[in-house]
């Protein structure tokens, strides 16, 4: 028995990426390197932040950024190269200093991995964790199911 709550998403992802398994992202067993899914993951989170507040940059900008504080990863079933995958984003939890993103990675219909990441929101010029901007949390809590 677990104190956690079960992870809830929206039911629509609040942004997808799809990709395509490099050939240098396996290992010598042919299926991807284990750290390569959080490397996806990362890479799907700028799109998220592209869907909802235009880029990434905008955030900077702002004053604020977001940090990985913790990963929690589930390998569900292999990827070798040339895999066509689809990472789907969903804003799971928002908090005074932290964003947690729930990300799916499924080829076709199969789930392949489920990633949950804890970010910390950090004042870009002291890295030291700060709240979003109240419009930034505003549209971040749009994307949150009710």
């Amino acid at each position: 028995m677990t104190d956690s709550p079960e992870p809830v998403a929206s039911p629509e992802p609040a942004a997808r990426m799809p990709l395509r398994v490099r050939y240098h992202e396996c290992d010598p067993q042919g299926v991807v390197f284990n750290a390569h899914y959080l490397a996806y993951a990362d890479m799907a989170s700028f799109e998220y932040l592209k869907a909802l507040f235009g880029s990434h940059t905008e955030l900077v900008e702002r004053g604020v950024d977001l940090v990985v504080a913790e990963s929690n990863v589930r390998y569900l079933a292999a990827c070798r190269f040339d895999d066509e995958l689809a990472v789907a984003v969903f804003t799971q939890r928002i908090g005074t200093t932290s964003l947690v993103l729930r990300f799916e990675i499924r080829r076709g219909a199969e789930l392949v991995t489920e990633i949950t990441n804890r970010y910390a929101w950090v004042d870009t010029q002291t890295l030291r964790p700060a709240p979003p901007p109240d419009d930034v949390r505003e549209t971040l809590t749009r994307s949150v199911p009710s």
